[in-house]
Parts: structure tokens; sequence; C-alpha cells
């Protein structure tokens, strides 16, 4: 499949052109359907993007926003990706937005399983955007090389839409969408930064098992992507 990769000078550019490409998105879902919902990817990456996206002049009040994956951590941690998008996205006009999180009070993602999944219930699918980042190990979303649910994960035939995933690097249990809910996605875009994750990313583009990298899974997957880089 050929993916376009758009390369920009510095994360400033980036974030402006990776936030273009998601409010266009938006915005012809909201136009069709009358509702749009987002997916977006934590980590230290995204700041500045969602800053940029947060201006944008879109029907907010029409978009539902949640987290391709997430930590199994309260609000209040440092590590809780759904307090990242609070800070950094839902401000300005982008407050008017309705934010489903991913994680909640269950003390494990399998506990706790059942009412995400109800929750997302009431947002409008499939996705009209999701934006995945990558990690040095060629992980993406929660699919870690390792991970006790990974194959379910990237099963592109799976009937689940969320999983619980532990792996040796992932730090905390997490939660994640599969591939298939990523993969049907209006836009999909992948938003990388920095000169190491170049290799990373050529690597991943070259031949060898998914499991060892699952970014793999998305670059082989039969349906366009959107690869935001900066140095």
């Amino acid at each position: 499949m050929s993916h376009t990769l758009h390369e920009l000078p510095d994360s400033a550019a980036l974030a402006h052109a990776l936030a273009e490409f998601v409010a266009d998105a938006l915005q012809a879902r909201i136009a069709r359907d009358g509702l749009a919902s987002l997916a977006v990817s934590g980590g230290r990456t995204p700041t500045r993007f969602f800053e940029e996206l947060s201006t944008r002049d879109l029907p907010w009040e029409k978009v539902g926003i949640t987290l391709v994956d997430e930590r199994w951590v309260r609000e209040t941690s440092e590590r809780s990706n759904a307090r990242l998008v609070r800070q950094h996205l839902l401000k300005g006009k982008a407050a008017a937005a309705r934010f489903v999180p991913l994680a909640n009070d269950a003390a494990t993602p399998e506990a706790g399983l059942f009412a995400v999944n109800e929750a997302l219930e009431d947002l409008a699918w499939p996705l009209a955007a999701a934006v995945l980042g990558m990690g040095d190990d060629g992980h993406t979303a929660s699919f870690f090389p390792g991970g006790d649910h990974l194959a379910e994960a990237l099963d592109p035939d799976g009937a689940l839409g969320l999983l619980p995933m532990h792996a040796p690097d992932a730090g905390e249990p997490r939660i994640t969408l599969t591939l298939p809910v990523l993969l049907g996605a209006d836009a999909l875009a992948l938003h990388i930064e920095g000169a190491a994750k170049r290799p990373v990313l050529e690597k991943a583009l070259g031949e060898g098992p998914a499991a060892d990298m699952p970014i793999r899974a998305v670059l082989r997957a039969a349906r366009p992507l959107a690869i935001y880089w900066c140095p």
C-alpha cells in the first residue's frame, strides 16, 4: 500500500499540518453525518498538535474524542493520557467536544473493560480520524511486542474493538482500541518526531514479523496512511 510521507521542518510545522488533516476529516464527517469522532494518542509527542487542533474553528459540540489507548492509571497520574487530552486539547473552542476516556476506577483493565465499552457506544462510529504514535520498539497504540493480547489486537478480522494489554515493556497495564477499529477510520495518521524515529520507521517498512514491530500491521494494511514526521 502506498503511504504519504509528510516531512516537516519542525514540530510546530508538523502540528499545524496534522491539525489541518484531522480538522478536514472531522468537518467532512460532520457535513455527511452530523457527528464525528476522533481517537488520539498520548505520550509526550502530541502536546503541540493538541494545542494547535484546539484552535480550529469546528462545530466542536458535534465532535466526540477518545484515546487510541491508555495506561490503566487514574487521571491524577502524570502518566494519564486522558489528563494530557484534558489539559492540551479540551480547551478554548475544543472544550465543547465530548471526551470519553478509556480508563475508569476499576482495579484492572479487565475489570473496567465492559464499562469503557459501554461509554464508547455513545460516540459516532466508525472514527472520522485516528492519530497513532510509534515507540522506539515499533509499538503503536498498546500493541507491544510480547503483549498478552497482541495477536487478538492485530487480527484484522477480530470482533473485539477494545482489549486489555499487559507487556514486559509497557509499564502499567494498558487498554487499547484494536487494529480493525483504527483501520476503519476515514483518515488515519501516524505522528512521529525526532531523528531517532526515522530509522525505526525505515526498519518497520522492511521485512519481518508484525509481532516484533507491531506498527508493521498498520503499515501493511490495505488502506492509505498519512505519515507526519519531523526531526
